[in-house]
């Protein structure tokens, strides 16, 4: 019997209209742009605002309706939908049932996962391996949070460093040497004191106290989180390239959680990778959570190609982390009509085309 895998064939995306710039951040609370571009890297962030739609959901329907759209998949055709986020629209129904209710996916089960700033990365685990199982053939595995709806705009550490979006791909089911190949994740449950959400949950129930006290925003404590992040992906990174083989000669692209700049280039010189070969968007993007890895993909799409090499990496509180080796599974290059959000990136497009592009998707 032939190996089955799991491979991605189709990305779609979705972010808010409306931009944030370091400017306006900067008449919010007291930051400036040379100061935010030189700790984390963010020049603009999107944000949903009340007006424009509501929660995480919002977001993750139209990414899987463009999906769809692009991959032609019959809606009946879905067998499951995984959710990576941490900002769900509520405790209970899962954002994966809102989606699949009212995209009629009428064969889907589906359900959310949990994994902070790691998510995406365990949700592309957990979905290959069900389609590894042989049961299920097409899975649509989708990560995004609504990070404004728990960033405190009052606390100039941790406001610049968010946005918000989302985005999914496609997994089907091949017998090629492409997809999903290797991971390896962790938790080791040491992250709490330095990086959380206090109120909320059932140890610490939403009061008049914990609202007043502002306890239902993240608080990051930024100089241990970022100690941990840079040794723990890194050191993830260097595990699954010396186990499959991989170097600076045959990765053609490093994908990494979208947290801070410096983490980016110190994961991509692990191993030798130069910075051409490192996805980035957290400058106009910023921190999106479980949304940053596949944002990644929805942009670079284009520059993608079958057979590419990629190392996948991500760091979340808890701590979570971890990375996984994945070959791509089609050319991008067709696709670069449907996914012009590369070109914003490149300076090829302006802020005001951009926008433009980014309310018809919200159409």
């Amino acid at each position: 019997m032939e190996k089955i895998n799991a491979v991605i064939t189709g990305v779609g995306g979705y972010v808010p209209d409306y931009i944030l710039d370091n400017e306006e951040m900067s008449r919010i609370v007291d930051t400036s742009d040379e100061w935010i571009m030189e700790r984390i890297g963010v020049k603009t962030r999107h944000i949903l605002k009340p007006e424009q739609g509501s929660g995480v959901s919002y977001m993750m329907k139209r990414a899987v309706r463009q999906l769809l759209e692009k991959t032609q998949a019959e809606p009946e055709s879905i067998e499951a939908v995984i959710c990576a986020t941490t900002t769900p629209d509520y405790h209970f129904p899962s954002t994966a049932s809102i989606i699949i209710g009212a995209l009629g996916l009428k064969n889907a089960f589906g359900f959310d996962m949990e994994a902070a700033c790691a998510g995406f990365l365990y949700a592309l685990e957990t979905g290959s391996n069900l389609i590894r199982s042989g049961r299920y053939k097409r899975i649509i595995v989708c990560g995004g949070d609504h990070m404004s709806s728990m960033t405190n705009y009052q606390d100039r550490n941790t406001c610049p460093i968010f946005g918000d979006g989302a985005a999914c791909v496609m997994l089907e089911a091949t017998t090629e040497e492409l997809g999903l190949i290797d991971g390896f994740y962790r938790v080791d449950g040491e992250g709490y004191e330095y990086l959380h959400m206090e109120a909320g949950g059932s140890r610490n129930m939403p009061s008049h106290e914990t609202v007043d006290k502002r306890l239902h925003f993240v608080f990051q404590d930024g100089r241990p989180v970022f100690k941990h992040a840079v040794t723990k992906m890194s050191d993830a990174v260097e595990l699954i390239a010396k186990r499959n083989g991989l170097g600076c000669d045959n990765v053609d692209w490093i994908v990494p959680h979208q947290a801070n700049v410096r983490i980016e280039s110190a994961v991509a010189r692990r191993i030798g990778v130069s910075e051409d070969h490192v996805m980035i968007n957290i400058d106009h993007m910023a921190n999106t959570s479980g949304g940053t890895l596949p944002l990644c993909l929805w942009e670079y799409e284009p520059q993608l190609k079958k057979g590419d090499k990629l190392i996948f990496t991500a760091f979340g509180a808890g701590f979570t982390w971890g990375a996984s080796y994945l070959v791509w599974g089609y050319d991008g290059a067709k696709e670069a009509a449907k996914s012009p959000a590369v070109f914003y990136k490149e300076g090829k497009m302006s802020r005001e085309e951009w926008k433009e592009i980014c309310t018809s998707r919200d159409s």
